[in-house]
């Protein structure tokens, strides 16, 4: 009996995390992001925001996402995550739903992600206001923010990162902010990344 209120516990504390993938998104940047949530235990599902699960990459990668923006509550997830990429930074900035569901979740003070050139949607959001922040270069911008060239910052519960080179320390910076340091050490340890 012990052992399935601590399995409860377990379910109950696991963080929900959602990355969104529209036409035209950096396939590394998700999917790197994707594998190394999944080593650290945490429930992250690759969203879909045009009419089918199937979505095309910037580089012509077709990737079967695992649910369709129409189907979720993204009030559920308690992470947020933008891959990068274009034309998909373009299309997923042009989602008014997704846009407001961004400005409540940070109002919620839940954890947003952004890689690449998505940290700009944050940017032109208002979101990063009194941040610190790092993106693509090209794509910083008046945002009321401090730019940095780091290759992730992380100020608050806004993780940002400088594009594709960087999505290992990127996907590392969430799983220690969801989890814990020592299990995105033991994960970059195994995957072996020095």
């Amino acid at each position: 009996m012990q052992g399935i209120a601590f399995f409860h516990v377990i379910i109950l504390t696991m963080k929900k995390c959602a990355i969104f993938l529209a036409k035209g998104f950096e396939e590394c940047e998700a999917l790197i992001t994707v594998d190394v949530l999944r080593r650290a235990g945490l429930t992250i599902d690759m969203i879909s925001m045009e009419e089918e699960c199937q979505v095309e990459s910037s580089h012509g990668v077709f990737i079967v996402a695992d649910k369709l923006w129409k189907e979720i509550d993204v009030v559920m997830y308690d992470a947020l995550i933008l891959p990068g990429g274009m034309p998909g930074t373009k299309h997923l900035g042009e989602n008014e739903e997704l846009t407001e569901a961004l400005l409540s979740a940070n109002a919620e003070g839940k954890c947003l992600c952004a890689i690449c050139a998505a940290p700009s949607i944050f940017g032109k959001l208002g979101i990063l206001e009194g941040k610190k922040y790092t993106c693509f270069p090209g794509f910083e911008g008046d945002y009321g923010a401090k730019h940095l060239e780091d290759k992730v910052v992380k100020d608050g519960s806004i993780i940002t990162a400088k594009g594709m080179g960087a999505t290992i320390e990127f996907a590392s910076c969430i799983v220690e902010t969801l989890v814990n340091k020592e299990k995105a050490e033991e994960i970059i340890r195994g995957i072996q990344y020095h």
